[in-house]
């Protein structure tokens, strides 16, 4: 493991130099095209098999070791949000509107250091290791379920992936066994009523009033209907009636999120939404369409793997805390892989200090220490070099693919 380290320590400019070139260069979800040829060519040069195209805008590379083992999957995404960035650093973003706010340029940076560090010991490596790089994990329906589908999986005994985060301290590893990030689905409500002045509301349907009703009785669902031990989340996040101060608007737009870890309470919640609105509408005489868009379901951390990734994390140069993490409200589309095979997803502590304050994630001033880009790329590394030698009489090491 010490040369893997060693190696590490000896790439790691390259990996800052490549998180920097893709920060000035995002790309939103499902329109990348330049950063996964990037990928593809950096892999290619390595001398690892790369598949592209994988589930539309995905690249897969396969990294064989020299002896027969087990196969683990590394995970990185790479696609950008639509942000205007805010930092004055020689290395922000050159695409207007367009911000790499979330870290996976980070994730794709150590993941590639990773795999640079890995070449030099792949002829004593028992198994494969598969680096998933992943498009659109920003926006629904992801990338990784096209990924999954398209065969990014097949053959893997275990799948690892890692977040930097910036509101966690350089050093610092986040775990949490079970349920760790929410179903993050999404609703419309259309309401139906009729126009007319505002001067004269007994001649008209006011869609507006009827909108009200149904955001105030929304927040009964989670305090009334919910057993008070689920966690749950509903949210209007938009109200939209494009309509002037004098005039009763015929029609009004609510959407809003749901968020969930229990699959019995998503399924109450959705049920629960649509007799309010159906009720208030009703009463006010009005029509509606409700629309519901399941987003990605909740991320759940195998026992096993979390533990595994929990106890090798200390012994990771670099590493200097090892903490349990609350279960958290947003959503990761890392929960398909974990649907699929055993594995774990964990927090890497990338905070930057020094600015008047920390910005998280999806700010246009997020920003990252990139020392956390070397410490998840050695966890990462040390995850899956361990699980080949541990595991390396389970299973012969296929047809690379």
């Amino acid at each position: 493991m010490e040369a893997l380290y060693k190696k590490l320590d000896e790439v790691y400019e390259e990996i800052v130099s490549i998180r920097r070139h893709l920060h000035q260069y995002p790309e939103l979800s499902f329109q990348e095209v330049e950063t996964p040829k990037y990928i593809a060519a950096f892999h290619e040069e390595l001398g690892n098999e790369v598949h592209t195209g994988v589930g539309g805008r995905g690249v897969v590379a396969y990294l064989k070791g020299g002896k027969p083992g087990p196969t683990v999957a590394l995970r990185a995404d790479f696609d950008a949000l639509p942000i205007q960035e805010e930092n004055d650093v020689p290395y922000a973003s050159n695409i207007p509107g367009v911000m790499h706010a979330c870290g996976h340029d980070g994730h794709t940076a150590s993941l590639l250091g990773l795999a640079k560090a890995l070449k030099e010991i792949k002829q004593e490596l028992p198994g494969t290791i598969v680096f998933i790089h992943q498009h659109a994990e920003e926006k629904p329906p992801g990338g990784a379920i096209a990924m999954i589908e398209d065969g990014c999986l097949e053959g893997v005994d275990v799948v690892f992936g890692t977040h930097l985060a910036s509101v966690a301290p350089v050093g610092c590893i986040g775990y949490r066994v079970g349920p760790a990030m929410a179903a993050a689905d999404t609703f419309e409500i259309r309401i139906q009523g009729q126009g007319g002045h505002g001067a004269q509301p007994h001649m008209a349907k006011d869609s507006i009033v009827a909108g009200a009703q149904i955001v105030m009785a929304l927040q009964q669902i989670v305090s009334r209907k919910v057993n008070p031990l689920e966690p749950a989340v509903v949210t209007i996040g938009s109200f939209d009636a494009k309509n002037a101060p004098n005039i009763i608007a015929d029609k009004v737009v609510l959407e809003g999120t749901v968020r969930t870890f229990n699959e019995e309470v998503r399924t109450l919640i959705q049920k629960e939404i649509e007799e309010i609105v159906s009720g208030v509408c009703k009463a006010s005489d009005m029509t509606y369409e409700f629309i519901y868009h399941k987003g990605y379901p909740a991320l759940v951390n195998h026992q096993v793997e979390m533990d595994f990734i929990k106890e090798l994390a200390g012994e990771v140069p670099g590493v200097e805390m090892i903490v349990e993490q609350p279960a958290q409200m947003g959503g990761e589309d890392f929960a398909y892989y974990l649907q699929h095979v055993k594995g774990a997803f964990f927090i890497t502590g990338a905070e930057l200090k020094g600015r008047e304050q920390t910005y998280p994630h999806h700010h246009p001033k997020f920003d990252i220490d990139e020392r956390g880009l070397l410490i998840a790329a050695k966890v990462l590394g040390k995850a899956a070099v361990t699980y080949l030698f541990e595991n390396q009489t389970s299973k012969p090491t296929e047809a690379v693919r």
